[in-house]
């Protein structure tokens, strides 16, 4: 991105979201800025209703790409933002000099493979076309899984957070692998053979989790989180904002409208405490 892309990019997002840059002026008025989909359902349906129990005003601001969050939140137009894993942002923010940390985990959708064509990932055959993200990060998610699916084979000791189409050494069912911007994935099925999708952008656009024909066991690396500038770590929101995502009453939630997503540890270890002792 250059340097006058980027500021014509923070000018408009700074006059579409004057109304929470002056917010963030006010401690109990919180401007969040999430992907579209099911990230954005969570705060709706969990973190908000707790927060304003609490006294907090809550403003949601949903984006339809993994790069502005971060420029938003870094510019102080959002006070937190929720769409990716530790991964991304520890990459992003290094890249562009941005001083972010990470909050809280939250129940995350994982990548997983999709397809309108086939039935099973058996049926794949030389010349099929497979759709993965561009972003570095999740498109080295999606070479692990063709590595361990065998269609690849990726390079020895090779590093599964940072592996590229460059650790390829050998394509063994000669598939074409197509590289497309994560929220374009799923409008891909229509014309690829099998596409990799992140799950909030999947159930963004209608397609069920239970759908994908292999679905990734995702790891610590890739859960999301809720992210916010470093400055304001100890913050009361920053605090309040923590407890509501590991508190019961969005573990609730998470059971009633996110049954099908990968908890967090803080949920998992409600559910244990909440199990009847083994006498």
């Amino acid at each position: 991105m250059t340097i006058t892309r980027r500021a014509l990019l923070l000018s408009s997002l700074t006059l579409a979201l004057a109304a929470g840059s002056a917010a963030a002026k006010d401690p109990k008025e919180l401007v969040i800025g999430t992907s579209s989909g099911p990230y954005a359902d969570q705060i709706k349906l969990g973190i908000k209703p707790i927060l304003e129990k609490q006294g907090y005003k809550i403003k949601l601001v949903e984006f339809n790409d993994y790069v502005q969050p971060n420029f938003a939140l870094a510019e102080g137009s959002l006070d937190a933002n929720v769409f990716q894993h530790a991964v991304y942002l520890n990459k992003f923010a290094a890249e562009h000099k941005l001083a972010l940390t990470a909050l809280v985990q939250i129940p995350t959708a994982p990548i997983a493979i999709y397809s309108r064509k086939h039935k099973a990932l058996a049926e794949v055959r030389e010349g099929q076309t497979v759709a993965m993200p561009n972003d570095p990060t999740n498109q080295a998610r999606a070479l692990v899984i063709l590595d361990q699916l065998g269609w690849v084979k990726l390079r020895d000791k090779f590093d599964p957070i940072r592996v590229s189409e460059k650790d390829i050494v050998a394509n063994v069912k000669k598939v074409k692998l197509v590289a497309l911007e994560a929220a374009q994935l799923p409008r891909s099925l229509q014309d690829t053979d099998y596409s990799f999708i992140n799950g909030n952008y999947a159930l963004a656009s209608g397609i069920r989790l239970k759908e994908a024909l292999l679905t990734e066991k995702i790891s610590a690396n890739y859960v999301n989180l809720v992210a916010i500038r470093t400055a304001d770590k100890d913050k009361q929101f920053a605090k309040d904002l923590a407890a509501a995502y590991r508190s019961q009453a969005f573990l609730d939630v998470t059971n009633k409208h996110f049954a099908d997503y990968a908890k967090t540890d803080d949920q998992l270890a409600l559910e244990a405490a909440a199990k009847p002792a083994k006498k």
